[in-house]
């Protein structure tokens, strides 16, 4: 679908939201929703909803509200869902196992490969299901199988030598939770960072506001 404008950071960042909620609604037996029932759910504004949904020509109709079905399948073609992409994930640390072990990639639009570590002693083990390959085999492996995103649970130090090398060997994205922000934009490559802490504090200071409210 081609767009109809720009479209901006914050709209992209609520496209996945908006596809959780739609594949939740779809479980429960669903078949339309209006955009304030779907925005009391969200806890957005129904004019909110109409302005990003029109930043890609729209999808539902006045008086009918939105189709899920259809709904989930055009957002999931704007997310890139059904694209077949690929992914490795490097370092297999307690965060990395958790990801192995709990994390559904397929659900999100990605096919894990495998994952890397120099450690002996987790080389040759599979966790989720996932084989740990030794990380001597990292380069030639990228430069046969070419996967498009590799996940970063690695030590913070080692990422920014090892993001820019594997984007000279091809990887397209990164995913990165080392704790140290990534910028390779100058390079044509996307980086997510992921902080878990700020998430943490986000609601540490939203409970702060909480309170002075309640005590003014």
């Amino acid at each position: 679908m081609e767009h109809r404008q720009e479209v901006s950071k914050a709209v992209i960042q609520r496209l996945p939201r908006y596809y959780r909620n739609i594949c939740e609604l779809k479980a429960e037996g669903a078949q339309r929703i209006s955009s304030r029932a779907l925005a009391e759910r969200m806890g957005l504004t129904a004019s909110q909803i109409r302005q990003d949904f029109n930043c890609f020509g729209g999808f539902g109709q006045q008086g009918y509200g939105y189709n899920i079905e259809k709904l989930q399948e055009e957002l999931g073609a704007i997310l890139g869902l059904r694209a077949g992409r690929t992914a490795i994930l490097l370092g297999v640390g307690n965060l990395g196992r958790a990801l192995l072990n709990n994390f559904n990639f397929s659900a999100s639009g990605f096919e894990l490969l495998c994952a890397f570590d120099a450690s002996p002693e987790l080389i040759g083990r599979s966790f989720g299901g996932y084989e740990v390959r030794d990380a001597k085999e990292l380069e030639r492996y990228i430069d046969e199988l070419h996967p498009d995103v590799a996940v970063l649970t690695i030590p913070r130090g080692n990422a920014p030598a090892i993001a820019r090398s594997l984007v000279e060997r091809g990887i397209r994205g990164l995913w990165n939770f080392t704790g140290e922000d990534l910028h390779l934009e100058g390079l044509g490559v996307p980086v997510e960072n992921v902080h878990l802490s700020d998430s943490l504090m986000t609601l540490c200071q939203l409970i702060g506001m909480a309170d002075r409210i309640g005590s003014a």
